[in-house]
Formats: C-alpha cells, structure tokens, sequence
C-alpha cells in the first residue's frame, strides 16, 4: 500500500483546517472537471474516535466547506457530494490511517496471507501498529500490506 501525504492533495490544506476546526478529520477530498461543471467528493470522520457521522453532520459540513471551496476553485459551477467513512470503507492511502487511530481496522498482511485486525493505536509514514489482542500489539509496514478496510463497529 502506497503513502501518499494527504497535504499533497489540491486545497486539502485548506479544508482540513476548516473541517478540524468543526471536530472532523477530511479523510478525502477529490476534484474534477466534468462537463463543465466541477465535481466535489469529500468524505470525513470525527476526530473522536467514539463518535458516529450522521446527516446532519455531514450537512453542516458541507454548508462551511463548499463556499470555500468555490472561493479556492474560482467557480460556483460545482456539485458536492460530502460522505462519511461508511461502514466497512476501503483504505486506499495509507496516510488515512493516521485519520483512523483508536478505531478498528484490518489490513490484509502479505506476510501471513491473512487479515489482521485490531484497534489502530500508531500510524506514521512507514507502518501502523494494531492493538490485535489485550496488551498485544503487532506493527505491519505498509509495503506489506494489500489492502486495508475501516471496520465501523
């Protein structure tokens, strides 16, 4: 699994701070052109990790982060879908991981050819560490790791 920061990302700076400020993490945040029209995919998560995203979470979201957005893009010829993790959300950067920590994960270990879970506990650019067991711990580099899902429990 490949370690892409997510400040590299287009405007991810800015609306980071913006949601952050809210108590929510921007997990994702897409932006393309399409007919003309810019199209917007934003997902995010609580920073506290107990907390569940709801509708009403996720609109108040989106009625901060799309005028600013407009404002960075120069257009207001946009469409914005803003969404949370779901229920079982594939991770396909591994610096989403550090958006995740106290929450339960599993990541598919090409080492043991099986999945690992456990409750995320560490994350930095190279590897994660997962609580698998009471007082047990097990660090997985993210160059073993084939695919990685957030478990909402």
């Amino acid at each position: 699994m490949e370690y892409t920061a997510l400040d590299s990302f287009p405007y991810y700076t800015e609306c980071e701070k913006l949601v952050s400020e809210m108590g929510y993490h921007l997990v994702e945040l897409k932006i393309s052109p399409q007919h003309g029209t810019t199209h917007i995919l934003a997902t995010i998560c609580s920073a506290d990790p107990t907390a569940v995203i709801g509708v009403n979470d996720c609109s108040k979201v989106h009625h901060v982060l799309l005028p600013r957005l407009e404002e960075l893009l120069g257009t207001d010829d946009t469409y914005m879908e803003l969404m949370s993790p779901g229920m079982e959300r594939n991770i396909r950067n591994a610096a989403e991981f550090a958006l995740f920590i106290g929450r339960e994960v599993r990541v598919w270990d090409k080492n043991v050819t099986d999945w690992v879970g456990g409750k995320l506990i560490a994350a930095d650019t190279q590897s994660l560490t997962l609580e698998v067991a009471q007082q047990e711990q097990k660090t997985v580099a993210y160059a073993d790791i084939a695919k990685a899902k957030f478990i909402h429990l």
